[in-house]
C-alpha cells in the first residue's frame, strides 16, 4: 500500500488551532480522523503565518488551485475540501468572531470519471466456484457467493449476522452507507454455499454467535481479511489480475445491467440514493452492446475481401 506523504508542519500561528481540531476529532474512526488533521495541517502550512481565521474564500480558492496544480485530483481535491469544511466548522464553534465558514460554495474541479473495473461473467463464476470441504474452503465459497450473488460492499459483508440471512426466502438485510437498511436477494448457488457453511460453523468452539462469518478461533472476520482470502483466490483461480471487493460489487451491477436493462432496479439493489451514482454501469453495459453490434450487424464494419 502507498504510503500517504506527511504533511508540512503548520506555522506557529496556526499550530495551536490544528492540535484543538485534532483533539476534537476522538471519538472518529482512526483513518477519518488522520484523514482530517492530515488536510488541516497542509491548509495551515499554505496559510504560512497568516491566520486560518482570517482567510477569505479567495485564498482558500486560490490554495486549491495550487493544489490541483501539484497533481491532485478532483477527488483527492473533493476530500481535502470535506476536511477544510470541518475544521472550519469547528473553529466557528470556538471562535463565533470569524464570521462565517470561508469554504461555503466552493467546489473541487472534476476529474473525469474512470469506469469501474469488472470481471466478465466467466471469470466470476470461476472465482467463486471454489470445490473442497476443508471449512475454510466452504466457507470462502459462501463468502465470495454472497458477495457476487448480492453486491454487496465489504463493510456490509463483514458486518452480515446469521440472524438477517433468511435462506428460505433467498435474502439477506445489510446496513448499508447512512445506516440505511435495505433487502437484498441471495440467489440459488448462495444459498446453498451459506448452508454448507453453517454446518460447519456450527462446530467451531466459541464461534461469535451473531457473524455469519468467522475464523479458525471463531471471531468474526474482518475486512482486510476477506480483502486478503479474495486476492488469495483469485490467484489461485487463475485470474491474472488483482481482484477486491468492490470489483465483485462492480461485477454484479454490470452483468445484472447487462442481462435486465432495468438501471432503477440496479440502483435499488446497489443501495445508491441518486441514480447518478448508478448510471456509470450504463457506460459499461454499452461497451458489451457495442461488441456485440460489432460482431452481429452486417453494416457495423466493411467486410473484408
Amino acid at each position: 500500500m502507498r504510503q500517504q506523504r506527511a504533511a508540512p508542519a503548520p506555522g506557529p500561528v496556526n499550530a495551536g488551532a490544528i492540535a484543538a481540531f485534532a483533539k476534537s476529532l476522538a471519538a472518529r474512526p482512526a483513518l477519518t480522523r488522520a484523514a482530517y488533521v492530515r488536510d488541516a495541517t497542509l491548509l495551515a502550512a499554505l496559510a504560512g503565518e497568516t491566520a486560518l481565521a482570517t482567510l477569505a474564500p479567495r485564498d482558500l480558492r486560490r490554495m486549491l488551485a495550487t493544489l490541483h496544480g501539484r497533481g491532485l485530483s478532483g477527488r483527492s481535491l473533493a476530500r481535502v475540501l470535506s476536511s477544510w469544511r470541518a475544521l472550519y466548522r469547528f473553529l466557528l464553534e470556538h471562535d463565533p468572531a470569524i464570521g462565517e465558514n470561508p469554504c461555503a460554495g466552493l467546489k473541487a474541479p472534476k476529474s473525469a470519471r474512470r469506469l469501474p473495473d469488472a470481471l466478465s461473467p466467466d471469470e466470476a463464476v470461476r472465482l467463486v466456484e471454489i470445490a473442497g470441504a476443508d471449512p475454510d474452503l466452504v466457507r470462502d465459497r459462501a463468502l465470495l457467493e454472497l458477495l457476487y450473488s448480492s453486491g454487496l460492499r465489504l463493510s456490509e459483508l463483514a458486518g452480515v449476522d446469521i440472524d438477517r440471512v433468511d435462506l428460505e426466502r433467498g435474502e439477506v438485510r445489510v446496513w448499508g452507507k447512512g445506516q440505511k437498511e435495505r433487502i437484498v436477494p441471495v440467489g440459488a448457488p448462495a444459498q446453498a454455499a451459506i448452508r454448507a457453511w453453517l454446518v460447519l460453523r456450527a462446530a467451531i468452539p466459541g464461534a461469535d454467535a451473531g457473524a455469519l462469518f468467522v475464523g479458525k478461533s471463531g471471531a468474526r472476520m474482518s475486512a482486510r481479511t476477506i480483502e486478503r482470502r479474495l486476492a488469495l483466490w483469485a490467484t489461485r483461480q487463475g485470474l491474472s489480475r488483482h481482484v477486491h471487493p468492490h470489483m465483485l460489487r462492480h461485477s454484479f451491477a454490470s452483468h445484472l445491467l447487462q442481462s435486465s436493462g432495468d438501471l432503477r432496479a440496479v440502483q435499488e439493489l446497489l443501495g445508491h440514493a441518486s441514480i447518478a451514482s448508478t448510471q456509470v454501469y450504463t457506460h459499461l453495459d454499452f461497451q458489451y452492446l457495442a461488441k456485440a453490434y460489432d460482431r452481429a450487424h452486417p453494416r457495423a464494419k466493411r467486410r473484408r475481401t
